[in-house]
């Protein structure tokens, strides 16, 4: 099983959707949470250390990221989607970005 985290700002939109889009592959285990402090789900050190695989929308969530918790991110792969902060929750032109970039790399 591969534990799969999905992080954004909010954790309303872009990461809750790239949630429910791969929660049900085979072999996967979806997370999503959001690095500002008044996210939804906010991102601990427990969800970092958790995931083997961990997928940021900007790059500005990757260098957040690893500010936070270097010390935690020792394990998993952290990749950057660059998709901008222009989409509804299941946004159709946002589902078929994220099943155009993230497989590649599960």
């Amino acid at each position: 099983m591969k534990n799969v985290l999905f992080v954004c700002s909010q954790n309303k939109l872009r990461s809750p959707t790239a949630e429910q889009v791969f929660a049900d592959w085979p072999g996967l285990e979806t997370a999503s949470a959001g690095l500002d402090q008044d996210a939804e789900e906010v991102v601990t050190t427990e969800l970092v250390e958790w995931a083997d695989v961990i997928f940021v929308m900007e790059k500005a969530h990757r260098s957040k990221l690893q500010k936070r918790f270097k010390a935690s991110l020792k394990r998993a792969r952290v990749i950057c989607l660059g998709i901008p902060d222009d989409y509804e929750f299941m946004d159709p032109n946002l589902v078929r970005l994220l099943k155009a970039r993230v497989p590649q790399f599960l």
